[in-house]
């Protein structure tokens, strides 16, 4: 099949969207991929055409490129946005260029747009190469997928099923002159020792290495593709709803998952955790068991890089973001027919008794309250019995009026005086 064959069956699902944008770096790959395009468009129909170029300013040399890549858009009639991009310091200067391009990408796509992308056959297998020796599981070790989305937009690998050699091939028989980075070149990025140092090596004894490779991630993604399946299935029913429907947190029933085998809940809590955080590696799932196994009263928390999963009333809760902010303060209600904010805790309402001075506190220990026909009763002991998340119970806003508590945040049984507090929790 050639390259423009390639192409045309690749980008056939794609015809209605408003645009496609080229991610056009002016080296071999994207060059070709553009010049194609652009062949391809004066005999079929296709959305409109355009290119961003990723100015990231980590090379002097680099300076010169937007001028290569307007020149050359220019000859194509193609319009070109170059964006400049910050590049965060840190360990892997490669990574976070990476995440500095693709986020630049995620704000240019506007809805339904098209990002295509040069990767080719040749980086697939590179790319499997480099998730293998640091140990990826099989959703690693599936490359990189053809289609994923990407802001409001979609990103697509067209070129995936195609060689680095046709593209030199197309660009020798075009004469098309691009852009060749001298980073490319430097054998401290593992990619390129990859490239360089490693694959040669392979294909001199497998010609047809790369190309096997790349057969074999995607043997791998379809594998990927059934565990997410069997994982959707497997949270089906442990996504049924809480005895808390107030807390707005994504939790998972314990008790189903543990009548998983171990690496099936492994695979459900993978997939389920992905939309949350990075992925713990290997070593690190170590937590999950010992949140899963701790004693029936322990309140364990595994903490993860996007967030913490917390154990609680035979649930597993995700919390990020304001949940694991500290909250205090007491607050002056005044107007109680308006909603009361409270900072980095959402807001609450006031229904049933108006008069007073009422303040909204959290519980700092020590407090209790009166119940009709039960006299006074400590606050942690009714606490208790209604069984609240222990991650929650500090931030429960508590209702005072005359300086007695009188209610609970979405605890019926804990009003006294008439009167409830209605608490809408950060999501």
């Amino acid at each position: 099949m050639t390259l423009e064959s390639h192409l045309l069956s690749s980008l056939k699902p794609w015809l209605d969207a408003p645009a496609w944008r080229v991610a056009f770096s002016g080296g071999l790959d994207s060059t070709v991929l553009l010049h194609a395009l652009v062949q391809l468009a004066g005999r079929h129909r296709f959305p409109p055409i355009s290119a961003i170029h990723i100015h990231h300013g980590l090379q002097s040399v680099a300076d010169a490129w937007p001028e290569h890549c307007q020149r050359f858009c220019r000859q194509l009639g193609v319009p070109l946005q170059v964006v400049h991009v910050q590049v965060a310091p840190g360990a892997s200067q490669e990574r976070a260029a990476r995440e500095a391009r693709y986020a630049a990408f995620a704000s240019a796509l506007e809805e339904g747009e098209l990002l295509l992308t040069a990767q080719h056959r040749d980086d697939q297998a590179e790319t499997l190469l480099f998730r293998l020796l640091r140990g990826s599981g099989v959703r690693g070790l599936s490359g990189m997928p053809e289609s994923r989305v990407l802001g409001s937009g979609l990103l697509l690998r067209p070129l995936l099923a195609v060689g680095r050699a046709e593209l030199e091939g197309w660009a020798a028989a075009h004469q098309l002159q691009w852009i060749n980075d001298p980073s490319n070149q430097c054998l401290d990025h593992s990619r390129n020792y990859l490239r360089h140092q490693i694959v040669p090596v392979l294909q001199q004894r497998w010609p047809q290495a790369s190309g096997n490779i790349a057969r074999a991630a995607a043997h791998l993604g379809e594998a990927q593709s059934l565990l997410d399946e069997l994982a959707v299935m497997d949270l089906l029913a442990a996504r049924a709803s809480s005895d808390w429907p107030w807390l707005p947190l994504p939790s998972l029933d314990l008790q189903i998952l543990r009548s998983l085998s171990p690496a099936r809940q492994r695979n459900a809590l993978r997939h389920w955790l992905v939309p949350f955080t990075a992925l713990p590696d290997t070593d690190h799932w170590a937590g999950w068991q010992s949140l899963r196994d701790a004693v029936a009263d322990a309140s364990p928390c595994w903490r993860l890089a996007g967030g913490e999963l917390h154990r609680a009333g035979g649930r597993v809760w995700w919390l990020s973001g304001a949940w694991l902010e500290p909250v205090a303060g007491v607050f002056a209600w005044q107007d109680t027919s308006s909603a009361l904010m409270l900072p980095g805790n959402g807001l609450v309402r006031l229904e049933g008794a108006r008069q007073g001075i009422f303040e909204v506190r959290y519980r700092q220990g020590g407090e209790a309250m009166c119940l009709p026909g039960r006299g006074r009763r400590d606050l942690k002991r009714l606490l208790n019995e209604v069984a609240v998340p222990g991650f929650a119970r500090s931030r429960l806003p508590l209702l005072y009026l005359n300086g007695e508590l009188i209610a609970v945040a979405n605890m019926p049984q804990l009003d006294v005086a008439r009167a409830s507090l209605v608490w809408t929790p950060p999501a």
